[in-house]
């Protein structure tokens, strides 16, 4: 019998020690929710506002550039408003944003599971795209991660492999190994190109365990729970 030996050449990825974490819709409840109930504050279909977002020209142009840090939030608020009541809806700009960050409640099992990782000394970095200033009101950034990488405040947004890059170099970590937790699959395949590791986020009850086996974090004992 013939046997193979392993390619001494070949890469082994090395074990995961640091988590990048996306905020809403990870951190927070499903960001579609915020958006649902903007559109029906509109008086359009729920799904409206978002659908609105994605396929109107100037209201995506505009958030790219929002993303991006080149147009304040009243620039996108006036863009975003101005799509929304071209689609029918009833809507003043200013606030809008702000409105949106009030649906945004925490999933505290996953804002736990941050905190989790920060006391077990596993480096810990937020890379979010910008979505206004009063985004991350609701949580104290400082006590949460060791750094932050809002889009808006570096220049570049996910996908992009370089807001990944910029997040790991903060940490001081190999991008390989790193494991990446977001609510967007094409976040996670910019992500990967990098060699960083994803985890395509549902629900606290599906991810949690995924991300504890990534990070070898214990599970919790039925008393922590």
């Amino acid at each position: 019998m013939t046997t193979t030996s392993p390619d001494p050449t070949e890469a082994v990825a090395p074990p995961v020690g640091a988590l990048l974490i996306d905020f809403g819709g990870v951190l927070t409840v499903p960001i579609a929710r915020a958006f649902r109930a903007l559109g029906a504050g509109a008086g359009l279909d729920p799904d409206d506002a978002l659908r609105v977002l994605a396929t109107h020209a100037g209201a995506r142009a505009a958030l790219v550039a929002h993303e991006r840090g080149r147009l304040d939030d009243e620039g996108f608020e006036d863009a975003f408003a101005a799509a929304l009541v071209e689609s029918g809806g009833r809507v003043e700009p200013r606030g809008l944003l702000a409105g949106l960050a009030t649906h945004l409640d925490l999933d505290e099992p996953m804002v736990d599971l941050v905190r989790e990782a920060r006391a077990a000394r596993i480096p810990v970095a937020l890379v979010s795209n910008s979505l206004g200033r009063d985004c991350y009101a609701r949580v104290d950034l400082d006590e949460l991660f060791d750094v932050t990488v809002i889009s808006g405040q570096v220049g570049v947004r996910k996908p992009s492999r370089e807001i990944y890059r910029i997040a790991c170099a903060r940490l001081g970590v190999d991008p390989r190994e790193c494991v990446l937790v977001d609510d967007l699959e094409h976040n996670l395949v910019g992500a990967a190109r990098l060699g960083i590791r994803g985890i395509l986020h549902r629900t606290a009850d599906e991810s949690l365990p995924r991300i504890r086996e990534a990070l070898s974090l214990p599970a919790p004992t039925t008393a922590s729970r």
